[in-house]
This record gives structure tokens, sequence and C-alpha cells, in this order.
């Protein structure tokens, strides 16, 4: 609560006859003032607006008045920056084509309080209710589209996906928006981040490793935080459905050499070579990951869960010619649920992938077995396979004959002089 003396103070003010001198000496006291709390600062400041606003002195002097009181606020602490900032928006709310200025800043501050305070969609809100096409006053498009990357920062910080996507939106149906980040690498990282982020949470986790991929090669980022953006793209590259996509997705990964540096290159290393993953290997990678990433899909299985029987199931066609559904569901770790018993489900899983061109197989399901394509073009079952696969095979013999030769010849080299010595021509 405001103190008596400063309740007299603005009294004598309202009713004096250069009300706008006498506001200004008690501003200028006020910012003088030390005060004992937060509140007692934040009490004060409250009655000085009231009063200001009631006094009606007219818009051409309240407004100075006003922006000084707003511009002292910038150096207050967040608790006074929420509370009087929030009362000054409320206040202007109902006269914002006449305090277009005043309410920016304050809402600009007012959103640093509430980010101060980790009230982070209140501070995406505070700044939302900002007129950035505003007839009034000149707000350029650097200034605009800053606006907007902070809303989606804010909002993120939340995990508000939905609030930060609309947001994020602003600024890709904007052509002179995307110029503007074109011209600063500082907004096209935070950009990207925040969209990568987006996609992420919306499991759209292929898109999503793209763009962390793109942010990891940043050089306006420090070192930590480029090595943290790469683990991120190859988290959500292995999360995201297997087939050729995610394959080059996890080739660009591998291959570059900053992921030897990660907790995840393990993983990625058995993810890109197709070699069967453990259940052991799994749970240490799902405790790295968040929560969205864990969550429940519609046929009762995890996101993680799911790209791991679906990688295993490739990883089993690199191993097999065929395999019954039974053993399949064993390598799979599947078991029997209400879905189905666990040769079921395994047959479900194949299906899907042949359906989606992501997996070259048959199923025979009289005889309950799955035929993998060993070669392009080369057919399942039939005479046509077993010649073309013993062709393969005497080729292969032929080739490792040839290479052993070589490699005698290179480590025993016989000269010409060796030869006549031994008759041979």
């Amino acid at each position: 609560m405001a103190s008596a003396q400063l309740v007299q103070a603005l009294q004598s003010a309202a009713n004096s006859g250069d009300k706008s001198a006498s506001y200004a000496q008690i501003l200028s006291n006020l910012s003088q003032t030390s005060f004992a709390s937060s509140e007692e600062q934040a009490a004060s400041l409250i009655a000085y607006v009231d009063s200001l606003v009631n006094a009606s002195i007219g818009i051409i002097s309240t407004k100075p008045l006003l922006s000084s009181l707003i511009t002292s606020l910038s150096s207050a602490p967040a608790e006074v920056k929420v509370k009087v900032g929030s009362h000054i928006a409320d206040n202007l709310e109902n006269q914002i084509a006449s305090f277009e200025e005043q309410n920016a800043v304050v809402r600009e501050i007012l959103a640093t309080g509430y980010e101060e305070e980790e009230e982070w969609s209140k501070a995406a809100q505070a700044l939302q209710g900002i007129q950035l096409d505003s007839t009034q006053r000149t707000v350029t498009d650097l200034v605009k589209v800053q606006t907007w990357v902070r809303i989606v920062r804010c909002y993120l910080e939340d995990d508000d996906t939905v609030s930060a996507e609309t947001a994020l939106n602003k600024i890709k149906n904007s052509s002179i928006a995307l110029q503007v980040l074109q011209d600063s690498p500082e907004l096209q990282l935070h950009y990207q981040l925040s969209q990568a982020r987006i996609l992420d949470s919306r499991r759209d986790f292929l898109n999503a490793a793209a763009e962390y991929l793109n942010v990891s090669f940043s050089r306006s980022v420090a070192e930590e935080d480029r090595l943290q953006a790469l683990s991120a793209a190859i988290k959500t590259a292995i999360l995201a459905p297997a087939g050729p996509q995610r394959n080059r997705m996890l080739g660009k990964l591998y291959k570059d050499e900053r992921s030897a540096e990660t907790q995840e290159y393990g993983i990625l290393e058995k993810m890109y070579l197709d070699r069967l993953l453990s259940k052991e290997e799994v749970d240490t990678f799902a405790s790295s990951l968040a929560e969205h990433q864990l969550a429940i899909t519609a046929d009762g299985s995890t996101v993680l869960s799911k790209a791991v029987v679906e990688h295993n199931l490739l990883a089993a066609s690199k191993l097999y010619d065929n395999i019954s559904t039974t053993a399949l569901a064993v390598i799979l770790g599947l078991k029997d649920s209400k879905d189905g018993t666990a040769a079921e489900r395994a047959e479900d899983y194949a299906a899907r992938m042949i359906e989606q061109g992501r997996l070259r197989a048959e199923i025979d399901q009289i005889d309950l077995v799955i035929r993998f394509e060993t070669l392009p073009g080369l057919p399942f079952t039939g005479k046509a396979r077993h010649l073309r696969l013993w062709d393969l095979a005497v080729q292969g013999l032929v080739e490792d004959v040839e290479r052993c030769a070589a490699s005698i010849s290179e480590a025993f080299p016989v000269s010409s002089q060796d030869l006549a010595m031994t008759g041979a021509p």
C-alpha cells in the first residue's frame, strides 16, 4: 500500500494549477526514493499511475510522464515489472490508439519481468498485445520478426507448441520476414531451432533432424551448443520411421566426424550399419529422451519401441533370406497382447512396411514365412532365384580366388630370372 505522504502528494497534484509539473516532481522524487521492499515500490508506482490516469491532464501531458515512469521500470526488480507493468497495460487497453508507443514499451518490460520469473506463456501473451501493424508509430520489419521469434521461444519454454507454431506461421507466411531472417544470422538460427523443436514435438522426426543438423553447423553458436544440436538431430533421426529417407539422414550423421563425441554414437552406428539393437542399448538410449518422445502411440507402443522394432526388422532382412513370423517375433522382442500373438504382430509390422515401400519382402501367410529380397529384382522363390544365387556364389568364389592370388603375388613377387631358373615359360 502506498504511504500516506505519497497519497497526500498525489491529491495535491491532482488539484494543483500546474498538474503536469506537480506529477513530474512526484515522479522525480519516487525515482530517488529507496523503498524497503519491492511490494512497497510496486504499490507506490501503481498509486501514481492511477492518480495520473484519473487526473484528466490531457493526452499530450500524460504521454511524457507515463513514458518516464515506464522507462524507470526497466531497471526495477522482476516483481515490480510484473505488477506495475501489467497494471499499466490494463489501464492502456482501452486507449491503445492514443498510447501505442507506451503500450509497446511497457509490454516489452512486462514480458522481461515474466521471463525473469519463468512465466513464459504470460511473457508471450504480453508481447502479443503489442500493435506491430500500426499507423501511429513506425515498426521496422526487423523489430516485427524479433518480436515474433521471441513469442515463439517463450511458448516453447512452456512446451506450448500449438501456440508457438501459430506465431511461427506469421514468419513463414511473410516473404518480408523471411528476407529479414536471411539478413540476420542470429534470428535465422533462433527460427531454425524453434522450427526444429516444433517438428520434434509433432513427432515429425525426420524433418526435425534436418533442422537440428542445420543448427549444428551454425558458426554463431558455441561449440557445446552445436554438439547438443547434433545430439538432438541423432535422437530424432533414430526415432523417425525406418526407410530410405531415414537411412540417408543416418548416413549424414554417421559420417559427421563430430558424432563420435555424442552419447548417441553407439546406437547411431548400429542403426546406420543395419545391426540388431539389444534391449539394454535401447533402454540406455530411452533414458536420454524427452517426455514427448516417449509418448504412447495409438497402438499402445512408444515412438522409440516402434522405431526399434522397424529397424530390427530391416536388420533381420539383411541377415536372413527368409524367416518364420514366430522366429522374427523373438528377434523383435514382441510379446502376445490384446492386438494379437507375437507372430501376428511381427507379420503386421512387416506388412505395413512392405505396403509403405520401406521393406522389400513377401509374406507367405500359409507357411507363416517372410521372404526378403536379397538383391533388387531377384525373385523371392522358384528356380530363377536359386540359379541367380548360384551364379552370385560362383562369382563371389572366383573373385575371392583372384584376390588371394593377387595378395600372394604382392607378398612374394617373382622376377623374370627366377622364372628362367625354374624353366617356366
